[in-house]
């Protein structure tokens, strides 16, 4: 595989993560301590805001793990 397609889905694969992982932050904050989160009188709207956005960022991996399989492979493998 080339530098240059290793380093793009490398790439695209580090961005959906941090995604996931921001989504799923918010959503532990949400349930922990919505008392404190003033901007959103609606705290399981807020919630399902951030689900669709793990959702979108899971979907995103799975997209890499199916359509360029083997280099997907070689890239989760270091």
């Amino acid at each position: 595989m080339s530098c240059m397609k290793h380093q793009l889905i490398k790439a695209a694969r580090m961005h959906a993560e941090g995604d996931l992982e921001r989504a799923k932050t918010n959503v532990m904050v949400y349930m922990n301590q919505s008392v404190g989160i003033g901007e959103h009188s609606d705290i399981v709207e807020a919630i399902q805001e951030e689900l669709d956005k793990m959702a979108a960022a899971t979907d995103r991996i799975d997209m890499l793990e199916t359509h360029f399989n083997e280099e997907y492979n070689d890239i989760a493998m270091m």
